[in-house]
C-alpha cells in the first residue's frame, strides 16, 4: 500500500494542491454542520489520544506516506480545516486511508461537516477535492524524502549508533589492519557525522 516515487501517472484526473519534490500537500475547509462543533472537538481528542494506540500506528505504517497532519476548528466554531502531506498520486493517498481504521476515524470526524458522503462512497474524492484549497506556497525541508525513506534512514542511523557503542566496533578501529579503510575520505565523512 505504499507509495513509490517515479511511478507513471495514474488516468485520474489532475488534483489541486502544490508539491515539492516526492512530497504534497493536501488541505480541505469545510462548513461544521450547525450545533456539531462540540461533538467534532470531542471526536478530535479522542482521535488524538487514539493516534498513540498500536493499532492506530500500525494503520500509518499500512498507508506508509503520510508525512504529518494537522485539524483545526475555526472561525467562532462553523469551520474545519484538515491539512496534510503525503507521497505519491493523491487518489492512492485517498484509497489508503479509506482502508485502515483511520478511515473509520476520518468518517466519524468528516461526519460533523456539511455534505461529507463517507471515505467508503465513490464521491469522496469529489467532495475532497471540491472542499480543497491549494496552498499559495509549500515548500519541504526534506523534498526527496519520502517517508519510507526517512524510516530507513531512522533503522540504519539506530543500527549505526547500536554499532558504534559496541566493543568489537573500538576493536576494529584499533586494529592496524583497518587503516587504510578507516583513512578513506567516505570513512572519515561517516564518523563526522556519527559525531555531530
Amino acid at each position: 500500500m505504499t507509495a513509490t516515487t517515479g511511478a507513471p501517472q495514474s488516468a485520474q484526473p489532475e488534483r489541486p494542491g502544490r508539491s515539492d519534490g516526492v512530497c504534497s500537500e493536501f488541505t480541505v475547509f469545510t462548513k461544521i454542520k450547525p450545533g456539531h462543533a462540540d461533538a467534532l472537538r470531542e471526536d478530535l481528542a479522542a482521535f488524538a489520544e487514539s493516534t498513540t494506540d498500536a493499532k492506530a500506528r500500525e494503520a500509518l505504517r499500512q498507508i506508509g506516506t503520510l508525512h504529518d497532519a494537522r485539524h483545526v476548528i475555526f472561525d467562532n466554531d462553523t469551520r474545519f480545516m484538515f491539512a496534510s502531506v503525503f507521497d505519491g498520486s493523491w487518489d492512492t493517498y485517498i484509497d489508503d486511508f479509506a482502508k485502515t481504521v483511520v478511515g473509520a476515524r476520518f468518517d466519524k470526524i468528516f461526519s460533523h461537516t456539511e455534505g461529507f458522503p463517507g471515505v467508503a462512497d465513490p464521491g469522496v474524492k469529489d467532495w475532497f477535492v471540491s472542499q480543497q484549497e491549494p496552498a499559495g506556497v509549500f515548500v519541504s525541508s526534506y523534498p526527496d524524502l519520502t517517508v519510507q525513506q526517512i524510516w530507513k534512514d531512522q533503522r540504519v542511523d539506530e543500527a549505526f549508533e547500536a554499532l558504534l557503542d559496541t566493543a568489537e566496533f573500538r576493536a576494529a578501529l584499533d586494529n592496524p589492519a583497518n587503516a587504510e579503510l578507516l583513512a578513506t575520505p567516505a570513512f572519515q565523512k561517516l564518523m563526522e557525522e556519527a559525531a555531530a
